[in-house]
């Protein structure tokens, strides 16, 4: 091959390495470059309605090893997974029905677990047996309580064969009271100093402890966020419906939303200050509509905050809003079951007249702030309780009075009309009215991670002013070596003309070694050695001939090249010395050009 075309190979080469190491730049961390933003994670509902306190869409998830199949509820506010042990169905109690363990979305036993690792620590740090319960810990403000026995094992979200995304070592709590009938999922960041010794389930990224507050256990979600198998730290959430078309499973979304599924409004609100009830929302006015909407009666007296969270379906309001709506609805409060009871002749008069709730959310307390209304027809409180709460099955309207403002609530009963979006990296969140389009195409959407925050996990990106860095640093230094290369390619050439006339006059060979010698080959004024005085190719600077291993300049791809056009991007700009470097450095006192 002569100079000019080896000359023309090499800068084809340079261009490519050039744009490769562009492309790599602008895309962030090369080994990401084919998935660098992950897609959110639609996590599947299981297609049964289940539940004691009403029919509520459930989630599939696999624990253990083998997997063991459960069905759950979606806890807005928790952050651990939570099973029902085989004690929930205990053969001492009289009145368990035969199918307890199917209706309670099916057992794990972490006895059939290879995988399972129980907790044996405490936050004293002092050990405990593995058969230990902890504190639940979930709305002990309204009542509720129960013991879990917690361990580490494999958690799969979505039924065998679904492809959902698999994770060992998650906090699950084997639970075995009836104050919670089913299993939950949470999806839920708190502060440091705000962490509980009681762990809860849920959506929440929040971490748990056990032994230290400064050696918290990371939440499924954020654990999804430091593999890189979600874009942010972020979830949407309905819980479906029986009641209308021929019924809506809830929906759950982690990493994004599902923009099929609600109305767009333009309200942002700011997480409460207290992180766990971040999800608080002003609550401007509750209203009663009449089916032909010419009566809208007023049920709420003054603007109160309540706290978004599904892990109950309860709506807890100030007595006075609780006495407007026994006035509205002709309901009558239980003291003994804490709640309003509905026969079936109140039933059918509350059927025929089919009057809807609204209300109206705001981020502002004055009423001056952007506020929507989402509306809840009467069927979203046609509830039904069932074993263990109550000895026969009764309709209920699930309705709760407030010992104070702490438990002002809106729980699994309001978001069967309402979608909620929260995004932990931002720390804000939204809701809006469902949108009610039978067969609507799935639109999920991502929610991408802030510019200003640094995944502190595997998915680490370079900021703008670094990818810019590489590809100018890159361009510059191709150039410098393509300067170099130039000056030595027409020193060559310079040479074979020489040569070449020299034949052509007759010349001896004394008189092409002065032509050669007149001036020194390399740019630093020196003479080195492997120089083809006696012309023939000597090793070390030679560029024509056979290259050596690795030399790029006869235009072919040799062992180490980093500029292949194959798609194993991993090699493209590997950061290990590589033998066969672009030009031989083995004789670099032939080669290399002084510092």
């Amino acid at each position: 091959m002569g100079i000019l075309e080896s000359f023309a190979a090499w800068i084809g080469q340079v261009q490519l390495l050039v744009s490769s190491i562009s492309v790599l730049a602008a895309r962030g961390n090369p080994l990401e470059a084919r998935d660098f933003i992950p897609k959110p994670v639609v996590i599947p509902a299981s297609q049964n309605f289940e539940g004691n306190d009403g029919s509520w869409s459930t989630f599939a998830l696999q624990i253990g090893t083998p997997a063991q199949v459960v069905n759950v509820l979606i806890s807005t506010a928790g952050y651990q997974t939570w099973a029902v042990a085989p004690q929930g169905c205990s053969s001492s109690d009289p009145r368990k029905p035969a199918d307890c363990e199917q209706l309670r979305g099916g057992m794990f036993n972490k006895t059939q677990s290879t995988t399972w690792a129980p907790n044996t620590l405490v936050l004293d740090g002092s050990s405990r047996n593995a058969t230990d319960g902890f504190t639940l810990g979930l709305e002990n403000n309204l009542g509720y309580s129960g013991e879990g026995q917690y361990g580490f094992d494999t958690v799969t979200l979505g039924w065998q064969g679904s492809g959902g995304p698999s994770l060992d070592d998650q906090i699950v709590a084997s639970i075995g009271t009836n104050m919670f009938f089913l299993g939950i999922f949470g999806t839920c960041c708190v502060k440091l100093s705000n962490y509980s010794s009681s762990p809860k389930p849920g959506l929440n990224p929040r971490p748990s402890n056990f032994s230290t507050f400064t050696d918290p256990k990371p939440s499924y979600l954020s654990n999804l966020k430091k593999q890189n198998m979600i874009p942010s730290l972020s979830w949407a959430y309905t819980a479906g419906n029986q009641y209308r078309f021929n019924k809506v499973l809830g929906s759950l979304t982690l990493g994004g939303y599902d923009a099929s599924r609600f109305i767009p409004n333009n309200l942002t609100i700011s997480f409460n200050e207290r992180d766990v009830r971040d999800l608080t929302v002003n609550i401007n006015a509750i209203s009663m509509l009449s089916a032909d909407g010419s009566q809208r009666s007023n049920l709420l007296p003054s603007s109160i905050a309540a706290f978004v969270y599904s892990t109950i379906p309860w709506i807890y309001l100030p007595v006075e809003a609780c006495k407007k709506f026994e006035d509205a609805f002709g309901i009558t409060w239980n003291e003994q079951m804490q709640g309003y009871p509905v026969n079936d002749t109140l039933h059918n008069k509350l059927t025929a007249r089919n009057a809807s709730v609204i209300f109206t959310p705001s981020n502002s307390t004055s009423g001056s702030g952007p506020s929507f209304d989402i509306t809840l027809p009467f069927a979203a409180f046609d509830l039904v309780l069932e074993y263990p709460l109550v000895r026969n099955t009764t309709r209920y309207f699930p309705l709760a009075r407030a010992a104070n403002e702490s438990q002002y609530t809106l729980g699994r009963t309001f978001l069967q009309e309402a979608y909620l979006i929260a995004d932990y990296e931002r720390r804000n969140f939204s809701i809006s009215q469902c949108s009610w389009v039978e067969n609507a195409q799935q639109d999920i959407t991502v929610i991408s991670m802030p510019v200003n925050v640094t995944n502190t996990g595997a998915n680490q990106h370079l900021s703008s002013g670094g990818k810019a860095g590489i590809a100018v640093g890159s361009l510059a230094a191709a150039s410098a070596v393509g300067l170099v290369l130039y000056f030595f390619f027409i020193r060559q050439w310079r040479i074979q003309r020489v040569q070449k006339n020299d034949e052509n006059s007759g010349g001896s060979e004394s008189s092409t070694e002065l032509a050669i010698n007149e001036k020194p080959l390399e740019i630093d004024g020196t003479r080195h050695l492997g120089t083809e005085i006696d012309g023939k190719p000597h090793r070390g600077p030679e560029l024509y001939g056979k290259p050596y291993p690795g030399q790029e300049i006869d235009g072919k791809m040799h062992p180490g090249s980093e500029v292949e056009g194959s798609n194993r991007f991993a090699q493209e700009l590997a950061t290990k010395d590589v033998p066969a470097a672009e030009m031989d450095t083995k004789y670099i006192a032939a080669t290399e050009l002084p510092a």
